[in-house]
C-alpha cells in the first residue's frame, strides 16, 4: 500500500516520463521535418523546355495553346532569321518541374498596322488577358508585322488594365509620348524597334490599373 506521499511521488514520474517520450516523440518529428526541408532545399531545379517556330502568325497561337494544355507555360518570344534564311517568330515555352499545373491560354496579335493594334490588345485585356510580350518580324507574304502576346491566367486575380501602344518613327516624339503617358499612370511594359508599314518605327507598350 502507498502512502499519500509515496502515491504523489509516483504519480510525479509517471506525469514527467510521459511528458519525456512526448517531447522526444516532437523532437524526432522535427528533426524529420527538417531533414525534408535540407533535402527539398537543397534539390537542383529542373525545366523543362520547347521551343516553337514559323513564319506564319496563323499557326504560332495554336501551337502555343497547344503548348499549355501540354502543362508548358510562355517563356519568351523574338523576330529573327533562320538557317534557311526565312525570318520567323520563336517563342519559348517551359515548365518548372514541380510548379503549376493550372493550363494557360494564349492570345497572339499580329498587324503591319499598329494603329489597331491597341484596340485589339485593349478587346482581350477587357476579357481578362495580360500583355507578356512583343516583337516585329517579317512575315512569309515578306510584310512587316508587329506580333504581341497575351495570357489568360485563371490563378491570377487580374485587376481591369488599361494599355497604350506607342508608335513612332522619332525618337524625341517618343520621348515626349512617354512621358505624357508617365504622367497619367501607364508603366512601360515592353519597347523594341522595326520595320513596320509606316517605316522604321519605334514601338512601347505601357499598362495602368484601372
Amino acid at each position: 500500500m502507498f502512502n499519500q506521499t509515496q502515491f504523489q511521488n509516483r504519480s510525479i514520474q509517471n506525469i514527467a516520463r510521459s511528458t519525456a517520450q512526448i517531447a522526444l516523440q516532437a523532437t524526432a518529428i522535427l528533426i524529420v521535418g527538417l531533414a525534408m526541408t535540407v533535402a527539398v532545399s537543397g534539390a537542383e531545379p529542373s525545366f523543362d523546355y520547347r521551343m516553337l517556330a514559323t513564319s506564319k502568325t496563323s499557326t504560332m497561337e495554336k501551337e502555343l495553346n497547344e503548348g499549355a494544355a501540354a502543362g508548358y507555360r510562355f517563356s519568351r518570344v523574338m523576330g529573327g532569321k533562320a538557317t534557311n534564311g526565312g525570318q520567323v517568330i520563336i517563342a519559348m515555352v517551359k515548365e518548372p518541374v514541380g510548379g503549376s499545373q493550372e493550363i494557360r491560354k494564349y492570345r497572339l496579335l499580329a498587324t503591319s498596322r499598329t494603329s489597331t493594334m491597341q484596340a485589339e490588345m485593349q478587346q482581350l485585356a477587357d476579357g481578362g488577358y495580360s500583355y507578356l510580350d512583343h516583337t516585329v518580324f517579317e512575315a512569309a507574304t515578306g510584310g512587316k508585322e508587329v506580333v504581341v502576346i497575351m495570357e489568360l491566367d485563371s490563378q491570377k486575380n487580374q485587376a481591369p488594365s488599361s494599355y497604350r501602344l506607342l508608335a513612332t518613327t522619332r525618337a524625341s516624339t517618343m520621348q515626349k509620348e512617354l512621358q505624357d503617358a508617365g504622367a497619367q499612370g501607364y508603366a512601360l511594359l515592353g519597347f523594341t524597334a522595326g520595320r513596320t508599314a509606316f517605316g522604321n518605327e519605334v514601338l512601347a507598350i505601357l499598362r495602368k490599373d484601372k
